[in-house]
């Protein structure tokens, strides 16, 4: 039991770190490419993102813990069709 609790923990610190880091490279990137240069640059865009998190602007976290929800998604779907079976 512990080395699954262990091992959840390491699986949610890995999709915060992409959700924090990598997934708003991503979208400033693409949002760039698609909407135009962002105005104040990668940093405001960044720190933007960082004082939502601190304001807790619920997009804002949607954004960030994403990756992981969409793990949980998968894991549902795949234990739902399992158990249907």
């Amino acid at each position: 039991m512990k080395h699954k609790i262990v091992n959840e923990i390491a699986l949610f610190a890995g999709f915060l770190f992409c959700g924090f880091l990598i997934l708003p490279f991503a979208v400033y990137f693409v949002g760039g490419i698609v909407f135009g240069e962002y105005a104040g640059g990668y940093g405001d865009f960044f720190g933007r993102l960082s004082s939502g998190l601190v304001n807790g602007h619920w997009p804002t976290w949607f954004l960030v813990l994403s990756p992981y929800l969409l793990l949980q998604i998968v894991r549902l779907s795949l234990y739902a069709l399992r158990s249907s079976r």
